[in-house]
């Protein structure tokens, strides 16, 4: 009984771990970039090259290339994040004076 026991808890264990590592698809790492970039662009602080990121990486999707589509993906959500976040730390700088 003890065994049985023991050996329902391992396979629980297993099951959640394997749901806990699961990763995200292509697909929604490009909906959470664009999010980002959206977020980022209503504070001004768009970086140059993230609009770019996203198109390349739904191209990459579209030709069946997911592990690229998904590095494209997270590269302009970091994009995004950090432009938001740069934008938000420069609103109160005053400018240089030369």
């Amino acid at each position: 009984m003890k065994r049985l026991a023991s050996a329902i808890a391992v396979i629980a264990l297993m099951g959640c771990a394997t749901i806990a590592t699961a990763e995200p698809s292509a697909k929604d790492l490009i909906a959470d970039a664009e999010k980002a970039v959206k977020k980022a662009s209503n504070v001004n602080g768009e970086w140059r090259d993230s609009a770019k990121f996203i198109k390349e990486a739904k191209a990459a999707l579209n030709d069946g290339d997911e592990g690229k589509a998904k590095k494209l993906a997270m590269r302009a959500k970091k994009e995004g994040e950090m432009g938001y976040e740069q934008a938000n730390s420069q609103k109160n700088a005053k400018p240089w004076m030369f």
